[in-house]
């Protein structure tokens, strides 16, 4: 692929119908899907150093819930 067929690609999705995404209302705006919960979990533990430090970040960024019986802050 070269960069002028990626352009083409991008050219092409952006003026397809529906690639734009529906406008969010003020209480979405602070809603973490199910999916972006789970891909900011995966990016703390490629970046931590342990699995103490992955629990401290997990617990500070508010991606795991301290009671199990809870989801984690960022999805209540």
């Amino acid at each position: 692929m070269t960069i002028g067929n990626a352009r083409g690609d991008i050219d092409e999705t952006r003026t397809m119908p529906g690639a734009i995404p529906a406008q969010r209302s003020a209480a979405d705006a602070y809603r973490v899907s199910d999916e972006q919960l789970h891909r900011a979990r995966l990016v703390v533990a490629r970046n931590s150093s342990n699995s103490e430090d992955l629990r401290q970040l997990l617990d500070m960024l508010g991606l795991i819930s301290t009671n199990p019986e809870q989801p984690p802050p960022v999805v209540r």
